[in-house]
């Protein structure tokens, strides 16, 4: 099936702030939660580039900010 463009995914965010895009009428997979921002799939990507800035998982920066 061909993904299309319309206003029907909503950006994800996992325990490890990583984020992802999810069709808006499918149940949410386990670990992930509904980060707010709702959209065409365009828009939602954009979002996500806006706000996920770095991408190592919240438990490696953890780690490395411990260590310095």
């Amino acid at each position: 099936m061909a993904e299309t463009d319309e206003s029907g995914y909503r950006v994800v965010r996992n325990d490890e702030e990583q984020y992802s895009i999810w069709r808006a009428d499918r149940e949410l997979p386990a670990g992930w939660q509904a980060e707010g921002t709702q959209g065409t799939r365009q828009e939602c990507l954009d979002h996500i580039a806006e706000v996920w800035t770095d991408m190592r998982p919240l438990s490696l920066r953890r780690r490395m900010a411990a260590a310095s």
